[in-house]
This record gives C-alpha cells, sequence and structure tokens, in this order.
C-alpha cells in the first residue's frame, strides 16, 4: 500500500496530505503519560504529510491505529484523546457508535461490525511508546 493512498478508499475520497504509514523508530513519549487503560493521539509530519494515529494502553501492552473510522472514514475522537468507553474496554467512534476492541482493533458494535481498525505497528522500549 503507498502512503499516497488510502486503505480502501476511492481516491476522491482520501483527504489529501495524509500519509499513512510512519517510518519505525519514532519516538512518541512515555508509556506512563497514556492512561491505563487509557488512549493517546499522535500527528506525525512524514516528509509534506501528516499521519494520525492513536495508541491504546493496557498495562504494560501497547496497541497502535490510525485515527480513521472504517465506517465512514472520520476520525475516531471528537474530544482529543477519547477514544474508550466510559469503562475503558473498548475503542468507540464519537460519530456513529461503531465499537472495537483494543487488542485487535475488530468491530464488536455500531455500523461496521467485523470491520477493523488499520493497524499502526508501535511497541514500549525502555518506557517509552516507539513506532515498530
Amino acid at each position: 500500500m503507498s502512503e499516497d493512498a488510502a486503505p480502501e478508499v476511492a481516491p476522491e475520497a482520501a483527504p489529501a496530505g495524509r500519509a499513512w504509514t510512519t517510518p519505525a523508530g519514532v519516538k512518541l513519549g512515555p508509556v506512563d503519560q497514556i492512561a491505563d487503560p487509557g488512549a493517546r493521539n499522535y500527528v506525525l509530519q512524514i516528509g509534506d504529510k501528516r499521519f494520525h494515529g492513536f495508541v491504546v494502553r493496557r498495562g504494560e501492552a501497547v496497541f497502535g491505529y490510525v485515527d480513521r473510522c472504517p465506517h465512514a472514514g472520520l476520525p475516531l475522537a471528537q474530544v482529543l484523546d477519547r477514544y474508550l468507553t466510559d469503562d475503558g474496554s473498548l475503542i468507540a467512534c464519537s460519530w456513529h457508535g461503531a465499537l472495537f476492541e483494543p487488542e485487535t482493533g475488530v468491530s464488536v458494535g455500531g455500523p461496521c461490525v467485523g470491520a477493523r481498525l488499520s493497524p499502526w505497528p508501535v511497541r514500549v522500549e525502555e518506557g517509552r511508546v516507539v513506532t515498530a
């Protein structure tokens, strides 16, 4: 998949200036700055494009996703860093109520059951979240 094309989106619907992948080794920040459970938004400048993603924390495990709902192509959170349900158990799209498992990105409720968030490879390295 090229960095210029959005996954499964017609070219006329793809947002201009978006990157869909990031290089490995980018240090995002300390893992302890993400609540447990919690999530945090990251926007990275990749050349002349911007990558929008978020990281969900569960204990020492982190799961990264491109910030784009497979249902309507919108970012999931209308409020910065508000990606999880109130109890922290699922990722929630604030626009149409789609619900996703944090560990897999698979939708388990709402308008796109069975669809999947696009993964963003991340890991914890020496206490910091880093792109993989």
